[in-house]
């Protein structure tokens, strides 16, 4: 069997010229500008002015910056100055947890309603309409269209179109996850207006314009310290089953499936950490150089799918567990988990062919 990793490419092979603390002072600040830029957009979409930003397109914008900051401080620790680096970083990750719960309760709430309707046989009114065509997101009595959209020539999916037990479950995970949503939604913007997001809005606008670097940053090669990220994305990866997610339709995920544990799924943490590693090795790369790797890209959304189906089963497992709810109901809830599942399955199978297939390659 081929070797289990990916070949770097780019910055971090062949003949390269030396990369310093130069250009990493450079790309923090360019990703602090970023901050800036998208919380003055934030602010500015906190009503409903006309032609201002999506809120969401701004925390995105924001976390997105953020992601990339608080990696850099991790992989370059060694450069930058330790008592800074190490308050900021905490904050760097309480914020990014905070700004992302909502989306993340969103996204949740919409793929399992829409494995729902596949499950059941249901036909989208915006089926047939391509690739990018997009259901509302909702299918409750006040269904929640898409922004934008007009409701007469996409109307919003039907609970009819359900069996008794998956539209009841729907409805269950609608009012589970919306309710959850409206509490993320409210702590994010608690969030933003406290003191605590203001110390590091602070400290992110100083880091605009001076970067806390050590005196010898200056002189010392970035290569090093990227391809120790990129070492520890191996080995993580290595230690995975990739042999085993490489037979399609294994049902591995499954294992576990019936335990009376409500905490996830054991088996999924290593997955967790190599999508978590990946990123660090890939915005490693971009303080390197600017090229896109599309292939650690593929690899990624890969990585992204298995921990949106993971997290989005274990909300289909919390439901079935409600006090008092139809049998009908917690059938459909089941066959939903176990969908989910097979979906963190098929990730893996996807990553396995993505990883391996660049392991040949090279």
């Amino acid at each position: 069997m081929a070797q289990q990793h990916l070949e770097p490419t780019g910055p971090l092979t062949g003949p390269v010229g030396t990369v310093t603390g130069d250009a990493l002072a450079g790309y923090l600040r360019s990703q602090a500008t970023e901050f800036l830029r998208a919380l003055r957009q934030h602010r500015e979409s906190g009503g409903t002015a006309a032609g201002a930003e999506d809120p969401a397109d701004a925390a995105l914008a924001l976390r997105r910056s953020v992601r990339r900051i608080s990696a850099s401080l991790h992989t370059f620790r060694p450069l930058l100055d330790a008592d800074w680096s190490e308050s900021l970083r905490p904050e760097l990750a309480w914020l990014s947890g905070t700004l992302g719960m909502e989306h993340a309760y969103e996204s949740r709430l919409e793929r399992l309603l829409l494995a729902l309707h596949r499950l059941s046989g249901a036909v989208f009114p915006a089926q047939g309409m391509g690739p990018t065509a997009r259901p509302a997101q909702g299918v409750g009595p006040a269904a929640r269209p898409t922004p934008g959209a007009d409701p007469t020539s996409t109307p919003a999916p039907d609970r009819g179109n359900l069996t008794v037990g998956a539209a009841k479950a729907g409805a269950l995970l609608d009012r589970q996850l919306t309710l959850a949503r409206t509490r993320a939604h409210s702590t994010a913007l608690q969030a933003l207006g406290s003191s605590r997001f203001h110390a590091v809005a602070d400290t992110i606008a100083l880091l605009a314009s001076e970067v806390p670097l050590v005196k010898t940053a200056a002189g010392t090669d970035l290569h090093p310290l990227a391809a120790a990220a990129q070492e520890r994305l191996e080995d993580a990866a290595t230690a995975l089953p990739l042999v085993t997610a490489g037979h399609p339709y294994n049902a591995e995920a499954l294992i576990h499936g019936l335990s009376p544990d409500p905490s996830p799924h054991p088996q999924d943490a290593p997955w967790h950490q190599v999508r978590l590693l990946l990123r660090l090795h890939r915005y490693a790369r971009e303080v390197l150089s600017p090229a896109v790797d599309v292939r650690l890209l593929t690899a990624g959304q890969c990585l992204d799918r298995h921990r949106d189906a993971s997290e989005a089963a274990a909300a289909a497992a919390s439901a079935a567990r409600t006090p008092r709810i139809a049998p009908a109901t917690a059938y459909a809830l089941g066959v939903l988990h176990a969908d989910q599942r097979h979906e963190v399955e098929a990730a893996r199978f996807a990553f396995q062919q993505c990883w391996q297939k660049e392991a040949v390659s090279t």
